[in-house]
């Protein structure tokens, strides 16, 4: 936190990923085309398991973070009502070298971006016998190509390249959350820090949806700032993936969308991948 003498400026630390959606949502606050007086936004990029794991330790004020973590990070962080990242009907998938039903795919092991991702937690509860290794989210299909493993948990981008890697998609975990619960997947969030108090809190979860709406009201400029994250994307299939995680939702969870946070903590407790009840609570 740092002031500047005289005016009196409050540094807010803000972390995300390096990723298209989530650059397009912070377009408008990283540019400064959004502003709150008083208030100067740093901005720090992060892989999202990087994120889920400073967040244990409150190092940042506002952060990106999977909905696994949140019930880890739930005292000392509340969770804003916009921004999030959820699939209507899509989401992480299983791919594999070679066609595999879901069963035979679970029998190996599996490549997955981090054990505090949403899309870990996801797998768990398809199949809790499931086994695992981290590889890092941006070498998972590399490595299943080159066949250090049968199949990889994929996020990001990968969930639309994968097949010009000749992979093959054996599940959706979003399509099949969906038929599940009938709920969309909601794999992540901003978080922030209870410790800015409730008017502070308030005032940058009102800057962050302007951010976000500023985006959506300036698609093309937001999206070719965006397009330097997009790690070899066209622009086109860029912005597919943008609309698919920065959308109406994404400025309001609203009732549904807030319910299918609090779904998926707590069956993730239920079936134990989560070891204690998950205390959703909303800045509003």
């Amino acid at each position: 936190m740092a002031t500047m003498a005289g005016n009196e400026i409050r540094e807010i630390t803000v972390a995300h990923s390096p990723d298209s959606d989530d650059a397009f949502m912070f377009y408008g606050l990283a540019t400064n085309k959004v502003r709150v007086p008083g208030l100067k936004f740093s901005h720090t990029l992060c892989d999202i398991e990087t994120l889920n794991r400073m967040a244990l330790q409150g190092h940042y004020d506002v952060t990106a973070i999977s909905f696994h973590a949140y019930p880890y990070i739930q005292e000392r962080y509340a969770l804003l009502t916009s921004g999030g990242s959820v699939g209507e009907g899509y989401g992480p998938m299983i791919v594999a070298s070679k066609p595999l039903t879901p069963e035979q795919a679970t029998r190996r092991t599996i490549a997955i971006p981090g054990k505090m991702t949403t899309a870990y937690l996801t797998l768990k509860l398809f199949d809790s016998h499931v086994e695992t290794e981290v590889v890092p989210f941006d070498e998972i299909i590399p490595r299943v190509q080159a066949g250090k493993f049968e199949a990889g948990l994929i996020i990001h981008e990968g969930q639309l390249t994968f097949a010009k890697w000749g992979l093959y998609k054996v599940i959706d975990l979003g399509e099949w959350w969906r038929g599940q619960t009938g709920l969309p997947l909601p794999l992540g969030g901003n978080a922030i820090r209870r410790d800015l108090g409730a008017a502070l809190m308030r005032s940058i979860g009102a800057a962050l949806k302007q951010s976000i709406q500023y985006g959506l009201e300036h698609r093309a400029e937001a999206l070719a700032y965006a397009m330097q994250f997009a790690r070899d994307l066209e622009p086109q299939l860029a912005d597919k993936f943008v609309g698919m995680y920065v959308n109406e939702r994404t400025l309001d969870y609203g009732d549904e969308g807030r319910r299918a946070v609090e779904e998926l903590l707590r069956r993730g407790f239920r079936d134990g991948v989560i070891p204690h009840v998950a205390k959703v609570d909303w800045v509003a």
